[in-house]
């Protein structure tokens, strides 16, 4: 990961030379598109990698395995209505890849790459927290719609799966898929920059992550829920991430399981959208407060601890 970092800030570095090197004029004009080709470059440089390397790969297909298993074997209906519960099952399962991207992988990625540096890179490299938080961006949204189109032709294949049944089902999933990518991404990286270590990154991450899995409609259907426990959800994305994608897989009788008896598509683009913002006014502060905060003393002292640590448990 420390290897992608420096290969990925060199591209960074160049492009903030490009800038510095321009015309005054152009100065003011060009940072931005600076950042932004820094970011993809960056990011490109990263899914090279993690397309070359079989373990990682191997990890982002477990969801998609389970999903088929589930599916396999769900052979009920969603109550009241005669749509298969598999596939309410498995639009949830769509919806907990997408923000398991955002809001278990991103913010482990960021306090692993913390720990190796790659914060204390940045604080030398003008424009580094912009462009960083883009490449990270690219990766994420790259590999979870990999993953949601895989599972999505996955059971479609092996488990008659639901599939958009028309132009309008497949732009619904299209803008849904993209604001809740949106909504989850900056809001990982900011979760990402206050997290502790890797060590307890993902024991602070996955408990709450899978209560909002439980809670939100995205296993079973949200109305067997007591009411206040879907009120408590309604306020997170995932909720309205599982109810969109179920808008544009499921048939239109499957609304008779929903809480308000519609998809509500226009609350679902409000309360994304909402997010989005929350995510992006949070985001690049944190990570540039964490980058700020960032020393050799306190990396070594990261590293020592860690040693340490390795070596009482041995």
């Amino acid at each position: 990961m420390t290897g992608k970092a420096d290969e990925a800030g060199v591209a960074d570095v160049a492009d903030v030379v490009e800038v510095n090197d321009a015309p005054s004029g152009a100065k003011r004009s060009r940072p931005t598109r600076a950042y932004w080709r820094a970011g993809f470059l960056r990011g490109g440089i990263e899914l090279r990698h993690l397309l070359r390397n079989p373990k990682e790969l191997s990890g982002h297909l477990t969801n998609v395995v389970v999903a088929l298993l589930v599916a396999v074997y769900i052979d009920d209906d969603v109550p009241g209505t005669q749509t298969p519960m598999s596939h309410l099952v498995i639009a949830g399962f769509a919806a907990y890849l997408l923000f398991q991207a955002g809001l278990i992988s991103l913010p482990q990625m960021l306090v692993t790459e913390r720990e190796e540096g790659a914060l204390l890179r940045l604080r030398a490299t003008p424009g580094g927290i912009p462009a960083y938080l883009i490449a990270k961006c690219l990766l994420v949204v790259v590999t979870a719609v990999g993953s949601l189109a895989l599972l999505l032709a996955a059971t479609a294949l092996v488990a008659d799966g639901p599939l958009p049944r028309g132009p309008g089902d497949w732009l619904t999933l299209a803008w849904v898929t993209t604001l809740g990518l949106l909504a989850v991404v900056p809001l990982g990286a900011a979760i990402g920059a206050v997290l502790p270590n890797p060590r307890e990154a993902l024991a602070l991450i996955m408990l709450p992550t899978m209560g909002l899995l439980v809670t939100s409609g995205a296993v079973f259907p949200i109305t067997v829920l007591p009411v206040p426990v879907q009120q408590v959800a309604s306020l997170f994305p995932l909720k309205w991430m599982a109810q969109g994608l179920r808008s544009a897989l499921l048939p239109d009788s499957a609304q008779a399981a929903e809480p308000a008896g519609s998809w509500e598509l226009p609350m679902v683009a409000l309360v994304l959208t909402a997010w989005v913002v929350i995510g992006f006014l949070l985001a690049i502060p944190l990570l540039r407060r964490a980058a700020r905060r960032e020393s050799g003393s306190r990396m070594t002292a990261r590293l020592r601890k860690a040693e340490q640590g390795g070596a009482k448990a041995a």
